[in-house]
């Protein structure tokens, strides 16, 4: 990946390939044990709650396995790749249920190119014989469209038995996972490829591969939004994380982007250019176009966000309404008050964050600046362009800006002098 992180951190959909691996596997097996080379304290903290193991060297996938073997307990164990993160739990199951009780089982797959991928040789009975990797492939074999996934499963002691006995006499001196399929076949037991699509077994190795999969994992997100009822006007182009949660007949315009931690109730408009994370929209609203919802931000039912208007820690009661270049931050808006253009809250001093609260139905005139900590009162009115530093009771209007002035002719004379002075620089 040419990066400082180590691969199973990049994220898919907001979250690490890791996670996504985890949460399938959660939905199918009663415990998973997470190993990971030394000095990766973030992948340690990402598999949490499950207990982590440490490949002190790196000797190849079979020793990596190894390392979990006195975890194995009883039943079966499969071994699977966090660089394989799009596998599904269906996948797992079928994994699992083909798995004869004393053979061995692995995830196949018919990529459209098997480029360098291990193939998968059957006997004539339909097992697997052999898994041979490309380098030592003959043309015959090279022609083979049954490619090897890498994805293992048996019964935990032959696991932890076959693990045991392989080999690393090979030209990487590495101990090999794919050489379980020999061992599993001297020892009399069959092996059986479950096929499953090139979408989901693919691994992820560069960047490039990484777009690949989240071009896969958006794809199956929108058709699952869509599945639910949600409206899509351009799917391709509205961008989900893996959390988003939308409710029923939500209507996405195109170009939207959802960033982590969001949360959709029914009936809400969402229109182009929008960009939310870690909000909580109510029934009803209507968002957009180019809005920004920022961590933090709740909207109560039938609000209103409108166009070039940015909510960071915001909660906007039921009917409230934001329509134009406003910025609300630290804020609390009360149910049906109004924001007008270009109002903004001053909640930084440059050291700490302060709070603004807006009563309900209050009416905030245009280039209003909210200098926090603040309150407008209820039903209060703030006067366009005011600077509002002190408390405005309920009923109120605060007018805070200077008075202005008339000089008749003056703007003549002063365009008079401005050109004199031009002249002469």
């Amino acid at each position: 990946m040419r990066s400082a992180l180590p691969k199973a951190a990049h994220m898919l959909a907001g979250r690490p390939m890791l996670a996504h691996l985890l949460a399938s596997a959660g939905e199918v097996f009663d415990r998973i044990v997470v190993v990971i080379g030394p000095g990766m304290e973030s992948l340690a903290a990402m598999a949490a709650p499950h207990p982590v193991v440490v490949q002190r060297e790196r000797l190849g996938t079979a020793h990596a396995a190894l390392q979990a073997a006195g975890q194995f307990g009883d039943g079966g164990v499969a071994v699977l790749y966090a660089d394989n993160p799009l596998i599904t739990p269906a996948t797992m199951r079928r994994l699992l249920a083909a798995r004869r009780a004393d053979g061995l089982a692995l995830l196949a797959m018919r990529p459209a190119d098997p480029g360098r991928y291990g193939r998968i040789v059957l006997d004539g009975e339909g097992a697997v014989a052999a898994i041979v990797e490309y380098a030592d492939a003959d043309a015959t074999q090279r022609a083979i469209g049954l490619c090897n996934a890498g994805v293992m499963a048996a019964a935990a002691a032959d696991m932890a038995r076959w693990l045991g006995m392989v080999k690393n006499d090979n030209a990487k001196g590495e101990f090999y996972l794919t050489d379980l399929v020999a061992l599993a076949r001297a020892d009399g037991r069959r092996v059986d490829a479950i096929e499953a699509p090139e979408a989901e077994l693919r691994g992820i190795n560069s960047r490039a591969e990484l777009a690949v999969a989240e071009a896969e994992i958006q794809t199956r997100l929108r058709a699952a939004a869509m599945e639910a009822g949600v409206t899509m006007t351009d799917p391709a182009s509205v961008h989900l994380a893996a959390d988003t949660v939308l409710g029923r007949d939500v209507v996405l315009g195109p170009n939207i982007v959802f960033g982590p931690g969001v949360t959709i109730a029914d009936g809400v408009e969402i229109r182009a250019f929008c960009h939310l994370e870690g909000c909580i929209i109510g029934p009803g609203c209507i968002i957009g176009p180019f809005a920004r919802l920022r961590p933090g931000t709740v909207l109560g039912g039938n609000a209103h966000v409108g166009n070039f208007v940015e909510l960071k820690a915001a909660i906007l009661g039921d009917g409230a309404k934001a329509n134009h270049l406003t910025y609300l931050g630290d804020a609390e808006i009360g149910a049906a008050a109004n924001i007008g253009a270009g109002t903004i809250t001053c909640n930084y001093d440059g050291i700490n964050k302060h709070r603004t609260v807006i009563g309900a139905r209050a009416f905030i005139g245009s280039d209003t600046a909210l200098v926090a900590p603040v309150r407008v009162g209820e039903g209060a009115i703030t006067a366009a362009g005011s600077v509002i530093t002190e408390d405005v009771p309920a009923d109120a209007l605060a007018i805070a800006r200077g008075r202005q002035s008339i000089k008749p002719g003056r703007a003549a004379v002063l365009r008079a002098a401005l050109a004199k002075a031009k002249g002469k620089s």
